[in-house]
């Protein structure tokens, strides 16, 4: 996914920290079925805006995808398993 950006100091969080892939993130924006969320909160706000979704990698992994679409690139801001209250929340608003 040619579209994809990520920092090389993104990649080694994504490694170490949530022990997840750039493949497995290209393959969650490739998987995707539902929308995509805002995240409106006073300290996540950017401009452009900070957007989000869960979706499953292709071996089944759910992973909360959160970046910022700018220039025609997705700038990755982080990738991680979700907690049952960002699954909640995108069961009621982005599916």
């Amino acid at each position: 996914m040619r579209s994809l950006y990520i920092s090389s100091d993104m990649l080694d969080k994504l490694t170490v920290r949530h022990n997840v892939t750039r493949r497995e993130v290209e393959q969650c924006f490739e998987n995707r079925e539902g929308g995509l969320l805002e995240d409106t909160r006073e300290q996540h706000r950017t401009n452009p805006p900070t957007q989000w979704f869960l979706a499953c990698t292709n071996s089944g992994r759910l992973l909360k995808v959160i970046f910022v679409f700018e220039n025609g690139k997705y700038m990755l801001k982080s990738a991680y398993e979700p907690n049952d209250t960002e699954k909640y929340i995108y069961e009621r608003h982005g599916l």
